[in-house]
């Protein structure tokens, strides 16, 4: 069983605003995945916190956190707002950066939804600092513009029923230049309900921070399959 050094709900302070989050820290831990959540959704959705869960027995701490104040999400636009939230993803890996319990670990993203727009959005501004993304059931497509500025390895993980959002992730993972692979989880809908499916996700997205996130990974610039 991993031994944990933190597990606390911390207050991110950012300009203008203070945002809760859900910081768990394993001894030892092998990097830190922070969680972009889709629209109308929180720091308290249980997919997300399920996976998170499953990365931290892996030895990753993790960060949940909201994207918006209880104010602001109630402004419907606000939630599709993916300038801000890739702002406040971008400020908040800042904001873990300068954590005395974070400051040292190498930073990614698991981004579900549209969170998935923001966490691409946010390591394509971050350059280096991120190293590695997953997308849940995502709209990347949502980030298309600056997909080709996305240097950290980057998986998209989609159901296998949810035929729209399957042809959205092909187009922005034609896009991408970083290395990069799409999952499709076979029987599952866009929310991966079924029985298993969301174990499946958990592990894929494991899988892949433990090849690109643990500490000593090194990996070439471009390259189409891990």
């Amino acid at each position: 069983m991993v031994k944990e050094i933190f597990n606390e709900t911390v207050r991110i302070d950012l300009e203008k605003v203070s945002l809760p989050g859900d910081l768990i820290v394993p001894e030892h831990a092998l990097g830190l995945v922070i969680f972009s959540h889709g629209s109308g959704s929180s720091r308290l959705s249980t997919r997300n916190r399920a996976v998170a869960k499953h990365l931290q027995q892996a030895g990753f701490a993790t960060l949940l956190f909201d994207l918006l104040t209880p104010e602001e999400d109630q402004v419907y636009e606000r939630r599709f707002d993916i300038p801000l939230l890739t702002k406040r993803l971008i400020n908040t890996t800042y904001w873990v950066q300068k954590d005395k319990l974070t400051r040292d670990l190498n930073i990614g993203f698991f981004g579900a939804s549209t969170g998935a727009a923001s966490a691409l959005g946010a390591a394509a501004g971050l350059g280096d600092i991120v190293k590695a993304v997953v997308s849940r059931g995502g709209r990347p497509d949502l980030a298309s513009e600056v997909l080709p500025d996305v240097h950290a390895p980057t998986l998209l993980i989609v159901g296998g029923l949810d035929g729209p959002v399957i042809e959205l992730n092909q187009q922005a993972y034609d896009l991408l230049l970083c290395i990069k692979d799409m999952e499709i989880v076979p029987d599952a809908s866009h929310l991966f309900e079924e029985p298993g499916k969301l174990e499946m996700v958990a592990q894929l997205a494991t899988d892949w921070f433990r090849k690109y996130l643990a500490p000593g990974k090194q990996h070439p610039l471009h390259q189409d399959k891990p």
